[in-house]
C-alpha cells in the first residue's frame, strides 16, 4: 500500500510541475545528485568543525560556492526584479 501512496503522491507533485512548466532535468539532477552533495557536506563540516567559512577558503572553492548561491538565488532574484518593474 505504501507503494500505491507513493505513486499518487508523485504524480499529484509531477502534474503540478507540469502545469507550472517546470523543467524535469533540475529534479532528476537533483535525485541522482542528492545523495552525494549531502555526504559531501555533511564531510565538509565535520572536518572544519562545523565552521562554513570552509566553504570560502580559497578563490576557486568561493567562487563556485557563490556561484551555487547565485543560482539558487536567481529565480527569486528574477522574480523580484520584474515585480518592482510592474511587468
Amino acid at each position: 500500500i505504501f507503494d500505491v501512496w507513493m505513486m499518487v503522491v508523485f504524480g499529484i507533485v509531477g502534474y503540478f510541475f507540469k502545469k507550472l512548466r517546470y523543467p524535469l532535468a533540475p529534479l532528476v539532477l537533483a535525485i541522482v545528485l542528492g545523495d552525494n552533495a549531502e555526504s559531501s557536506f555533511r564531510q565538509a563540516m565535520l572536518i572544519s568543525q562545523g565552521d562554513v567559512t570552509v566553504f570560502f577558503s580559497n578563490a576557486l572553492v568561493g567562487g563556485m560556492t557563490g556561484l551555487a548561491l547565485l543560482l539558487l538565488a536567481w529565480p527569486l532574484l528574477g522574480w523580484l526584479v520584474r515585480r518592482a518593474r510592474g511587468d
